[in-house]
């Protein structure tokens, strides 16, 4: 490893949730991410229960109840997995992301992937193979709380080049206060 890649190393964050509505390049920048740091990524997505998966692609939008099961997973396995790790997980209220913070029991980065309503309803008509129909993005946008000042997040702006976004975020880890 390069001195420039181990001091980024020692810089990085030990748990990140790529956070964002349904469409935003959770799992893209994620995995992205991921290589370009030497972190482990998981998707949150498959630690959704199958009746979560049902609803939502039968376009029912999950409730709160539906969720917090799902956030648990999410906040045990930025606790068990080896650090780096990054999840996918859309995090979109602040209660949200305070417990898997609660249940990662250690700090979590929330990295936000900040994009119009247009740019991600655009995306998503151009995706194949995902359980989640564009119908639930408006839903997506109403529950999302951006992550506040007060919050252990970034936001990233998503109407870039995926190597832009990449570079931006790993940028921000520098500017972060220990």
């Amino acid at each position: 490893m390069s001195m420039a890649a181990s001091q980024l190393r020692s810089d990085l964050p030990p748990r990140m949730v790529v956070m964002g509505v349904t469409g935003s390049g959770k799992t893209t920048v994620g995995e992205a991410l991921a290589r370009a740091i030497h972190a482990t990524y998981v998707e949150g997505d498959k630690l959704h229960p199958g009746a979560n998966i049902a609803k939502m692609s039968a376009g029912i939008p999950l409730d709160d109840a539906d969720r917090w099961p799902w956030l648990a997973k999410v906040g045990g396995t930025l606790r068990l997995q080896p650090a780096p790790v990054i999840v996918g997980c859309s995090a979109l209220k602040r209660a949200y992301r305070d417990f898997i913070t609660e249940q990662a029991r250690a700090p979590v980065l929330f990295i936000y992937l900040d994009g119009s309503r247009e740019l991600i309803s655009r995306r998503m008509s151009e995706r194949t193979g995902h359980f989640m129909p564009t119908g639930l993005l408006d839903s997506q946008f109403a529950t999302l709380e951006v992550p506040g000042k007060d919050e252990n997040a970034i936001a990233v702006a998503i109407d870039a080049p995926l190597e832009k976004i990449v570079a931006d975020i790993t940028s921000r880890f520098e500017e972060r206060p220990s």
